[in-house]
């Protein structure tokens, strides 16, 4: 009597749980570059009343095991990846990626890298790219920082700018001393492919750096710590470091923010659901109650 008392807790506990992710995906609906979370169900061990058993030799089938579930529990709680909807902007520095991969943010500790789909950065007053929380956005530096690079025809980024692991905070200097005249920043530009120039008042543009996308073996692997940030785990596989628009990688779309991917019309289906299981695994509880109430009253 008492199995149908703990699969009714274990249910109500399960349901809770769903409740929470979905609230929590109803409160981030319009969260910048929101991943949607699932909750799974797996059922707890089951207690054996009689194994299964083959045919014999006096004629008689074999049967089945006779076995009684103990409950539920939460299995897994997973990420959804999906890509959101792009939401115009008109802010030039506002980016989504059209396809997979994260942004690069260091938050000053260089032994810790955060990764995001919220591309909506600004610039600090030193020039540095970053994020609402100060981050800086990373990129592919130039080999030699010393060195001007102007953007033409005869530009090569495998030539100018670093490559693999190596990155550096995305700056945009507001002056650049050229041959000993110091001269101001104008305009500045950041392409699909990250590519950061900047044109000065020699009427020269220049190259700055190209910011560069992280993607992952296993996305949903990644952990979440807030603040529209993810971090590598062990489950996601090192990151691999590419140009956007390539190797699978999204590019950089100008003056969008990528959007939720909660879809509205299924978290209230799924909240009605586990409303309904909770208010049915409750009933459980009470009619084993009265059961054992039952069974009580036997005595008098």
């Amino acid at each position: 009597m008492l199995k149908s008392l703990y699969s009714g807790v274990s249910g109500m506990k399960s349901l809770q749980t769903k409740m929470d992710v979905v609230s929590n995906n109803i409160a981030n609906v319009n969260t910048t570059g929101f991943k949607a979370g699932r909750v799974r169900f797996q059922d707890i061990m089951s207690q054996t009343e009689a194994n299964a058993q083959g045919p014999n030799d006096f004629g008689l089938g074999g049967t089945n095991a006779r076995q009684v579930g103990l409950g539920v529990k939460v299995g897994a709680i997973d990420t959804m990846t999906g890509i959101g909807a792009p939401q115009p902007t008109g802010r030039p520095l506002d980016f989504a990626l059209d396809s997979g991969g994260y942004f690069i943010l260091n938050s000053g500790n260089e032994e810790t890298k955060y990764y995001t789909r919220d591309g909506s950065f600004s610039l600090d007053k030193d020039g540095s790219l970053v994020n609402a929380a100060g981050f800086k956005v990373m990129a592919h530096g130039l080999v030699n920082p010393n060195q001007e690079v102007p953007y033409d025809a005869n530009f090569k980024a495998e030539t100018h700018l670093t490559t693999g692991d190596n990155l550096t905070p995305v700056k945009i200097d507001q002056k650049k001393t050229i041959g000993g005249t110091e001269f101001d920043l104008v305009s500045y530009s950041i392409e699909s492919t990250g590519l950061v120039t900047g044109k000065y008042s020699n009427d020269e543009t220049y190259v700055l750096g190209q910011v560069q996308i992280a993607t992952f073996a296993n996305p949903d692997g990644l952990e979440k710590m807030g603040g529209n940030n993810y971090v590598m785990t062990n489950n996601s596989g090192e990151p691999q470091i590419v140009t956007p628009g390539s190797e699978g990688s999204g590019k950089m779309v100008q003056g969008a923010l990528e959007g939720s991917n909660v879809d509205l019309a299924n978290e209230f289906t799924e909240m009605i659901i586990a409303s309904r299981a909770y208010q049915a695994n409750s009933r459980s509880i009470t009619t084993s109650d009265e059961m054992l109430q039952e069974l009580i009253n036997l005595k008098r």
